[in-house]
């Protein structure tokens, strides 16, 4: 199930980029964000007709007051592990992707006009790989995929934040190759905190984390703008300087998740 959801959220992250250009190209700068109006008012109304409450949760709830519920779950040790993770897993993407384009027109002297084409493909190949890496995720195990993905990203980042002009057909495979390991980190680390909180804290616990996501990747995309410099002719310095400190976050990330598979582990054992 993970694998599906995190597919279309890597879809969505992925095509509209060049859905986006598309459109503004053709019908002014507006035009983008008149459809993602349009869209979340269709979603909308699907979420209302189609989707039931989520209630069951409040069966067994111990706490009435939502604000003293939400401080017991900020002091809960294993809950607050958990958040660590998250900041750390954000900030590996939202240091990359703000420079993404602008780094594959200077440094790697990708067309405007192929740029759209890049991100379809990539994104086409994150709703092909989704379900697949979800269901390897089941067999192989959370944690375990999730190492793995961690793996092929520190390489595709060192290779593709140290990368000069490329031929286009390299990048694209790059790209796939990346995104590869990325939709394995999403996939296998979503499945694994949402098993962290209990059930009557789900709802807290899954609003604290998102906030953090948010504010993690605001505070992430700030620092990687204070360590990427844009020369008067274009080119992104310092970049590959950006994906050392993503390398350095992802091994974070990796001992972290650890520690919460492993005490994942127990309490299942305790149960």
């Amino acid at each position: 199930v993970m694998g599906f959801v995190q597919m279309s959220f890597a879809a969505s992250q992925i095509l509209g980029l060049p859905i986006g250009l598309e459109l503004a190209n053709r019908f002014g700068w507006h035009s983008p964000f008149w459809m993602i109006a349009v869209v979340s008012i269709f979603s909308w109304a699907i979420i209302a007709i189609y989707m039931k409450p989520v209630t069951a949760h409040l069966k067994t709830s111990y706490e009435h007051n939502a604000f003293q519920h939400l401080l017991k779950t900020l002091s809960k040790r294993m809950y607050l592990k958990a958040f660590l993770a998250t900041v750390f897993l954000a900030t590996g993407g939202f240091m990359l992707m703000p420079f993404g384009s602008a780094f594959s027109i200077n440094n790697l002297k990708i067309s405007l006009a192929d740029l759209p084409l890049l991100y379809l493909v990539t994104g086409i190949s994150s709703i092909a790989f989704g379900p697949l890496l979800g269901m390897l995720s089941d067999k192989a195990g959370k944690y375990r995929l999730f190492a793995i993905g961690t793996v092929i990203t520190i390489l595709m980042v060192i290779i593709y934040t140290n990368l000069g002009a490329t031929p286009f057909w390299i990048v694209v495979a790059l790209n796939i190759l990346l995104f590869v390991g990325i939709t394995s980190r999403m996939i296998s680390g979503s499945a694994l905190m949402t098993a962290v909180p209990e059930q009557h804290d789900r709802g807290a616990f899954m609003s604290i984390n998102s906030s953090i996501q948010q504010i993690s990747g605001g505070i992430a995309a700030a620092v990687a703008g204070l360590i990427v410099v844009q020369e008067s002719n274009g080119h992104m310095d310092h970049y590959d300087l950006l994906g050392y400190v993503v390398v350095g976050s992802m091994l974070i990330t990796v001992g972290l998740m650890y520690v919460l598979n492993e005490q994942l582990k127990k309490k299942v054992k305790g149960l």
